[in-house]
């Protein structure tokens, strides 16, 4: 099977689409917690919703996190009803493989989606990541990967970035909350600690495409290289 990866931290499967962390409910977890962040969950949904009208893809796979907060909150239950209401009619079926966040979930069965905890895809197994599963080619979200950039005075911005070999992809994070988590300094999934991750291609979504940042371990000694300079 063709992989497309998108520049809207998407990836095309065949006759499906492909996202990861979307964590719907994290601004109102933030709010519970006594801190304030704008709400983007409307701009969230419309760039999908634009995604989907464009591709015109048969399946929605959601590659776990679909949630954010670890208790019930009617708030984020509601904000889920609304998104799935925005979402369904613009596509056959929807999948959900759960993630470690997608606790209490079980009633968007109602509204038609389908919740697995993975998925076959044409020889690759759709699981989200945050625990080991038995299986020889994996596409996987949970690390919300992503490397650092710097310009020509210095100045750093965290950019996401999809990881891709042979074996293992794994998505970047869809929310626009997810800052990322940055792999050439770190690496947080028991899938990215068991694959050897040198040979991973570091696809950056950048300005309405994706870069080829080349090999992960060349990217790592290239970036070694800048600071001792």
């Amino acid at each position: 099977m063709k992989f497309t990866f998108l520049p809207e931290k998407a990836l095309k499967a065949g006759n499906a689409l492909v996202v990861a962390d979307l964590h719907i409910g994290f601004e109102e977890a933030m709010v519970s917690e006594g801190h304030y962040i704008p709400k983007l969950l409307d701009e969230m949904i419309s760039s999908l919703q634009s995604l989907l009208e464009r591709e015109k893809p048969k399946r929605l796979i959601i590659d776990g996190d679909l949630k954010h907060s670890f208790v019930p909150l009617k708030r984020e239950m509601r904000e889920l009803r609304a998104f799935f209401e925005r979402i369904s009619r613009l596509v056959d079926e929807i999948i959900l493989v759960r993630g470690n966040h997608d606790v209490g979930i079980l009633w968007l069965r109602e509204l038609g989606v389908e919740i697995v905890d993975e998925l076959e895809l044409s020889g690759w197994k759709v699981v989200h990541g945050h625990r080991l599963e038995e299986g020889e080619r994996f596409i996987i979200g949970h690390e919300h990967p992503a490397i650092r950039l710097r310009d020509e005075v210095g100045a750093a911005v965290k950019v996401p970035a999809f990881l891709a070999g042979e074996e293992l992809i794994v998505l970047p994070a869809f929310s626009p909350w997810a800052y990322g988590n940055d792999v050439t300094r770190e690496i947080v999934s028991p899938f990215l600690q068991k694959f050897e991750t040198s040979k991973l291609r570091v696809m950056v979504p950048l300005e309405g495409e994706v870069l080829d940042f080349g090999e992960l371990g060349k990217l790592m000694e290239a970036l070694r290289r800048l600071s001792m300079v």
